[in-house]
């Protein structure tokens, strides 16, 4: 099935709604048996799952008129306006404070970068086909998906081949451990030590001039 005859389908079968959400299938059943998402079954027993509905939803984890929400796009394309300074990036955090300190880190080492912030995976996912971020940081905990797959789907999806990824955590090495599958290669940092290591990471894997952090006075 050629992208296009796929954009315009109404529905999906279950394993394509758990590659677009990054969940596991058996989530996304769970999904459909809270009613979360309308579908119904073939003939053959094969489950499928509503467009509209996977769309609503989505649309529903999204913060409300948050900065997420309001990306400049370019008309012709329907994306993401370039920024100013060439580079984007996404963090996806469910921590208000997380938030606020990587928020804080970027614009005090790298004022030109175009940050967006995404609370949850789902609304991050939707937000990354627009921004096309150069970065992304992403914490592997995260409320309503599973964030090993989601990981896992990020290295591996052709997608998102153009993003440096960085995982954050509050997981020490120890608790790591069974992530271990999806983390193998993937820059991380321990929260605590987000002060001390963002901003030499973020200047390692910026393009050159942007990626020159400002020296702290």
């Amino acid at each position: 099935m050629t992208q296009e005859e796929n954009s315009t389908r109404d529905h999906y079968t279950t394993l394509e709604v758990a590659g677009l959400l990054g969940m596991a299938v058996r989530s996304v059943q769970l999904m459909v048996d809270r009613e979360e998402l309308e579908a119904w079954k073939t003939p053959g027993g094969h489950r499928r799952i509503s467009r509209t509905s996977v769309e609503r939803w989505i649309a529903s984890r999204k913060p409300a008129g948050s900065q997420s929400d309001r990306l400049a796009t370019d008309p012709t394309t329907g994306r993401a306006a370039p920024s100013p300074s060439g580079s984007r990036v996404l963090l996806i955090e469910d921590s208000t404070h997380f938030q606020n300190l990587v928020s804080m880190l970027i614009r005090q080492h790298f004022p030109n970068v175009d940050l967006r912030v995404a609370d949850d995976g789902i609304a991050g996912l939707a937000i990354y086909g627009q921004f096309q971020p150069d970065i992304l940081i992403v914490d592997i905990l995260l409320p309503g998906i599973d964030g090993p797959t989601l990981i896992t789907s990020l290295r591996s999806h052709p997608q998102f081949a153009r993003s440096q990824l960085i995982v954050i955590t509050s997981l020490d090495e120890t608790q790591r451990a069974p992530y271990a599958f999806a983390l193998k290669g993937v820059r991380v940092i321990h929260k605590p030590r987000l002060v001390a290591e963002l901003p030499g990471l973020l200047a390692q894997v910026l393009p050159m001039g942007v990626g020159q952090a400002k020296s702290i006075a």
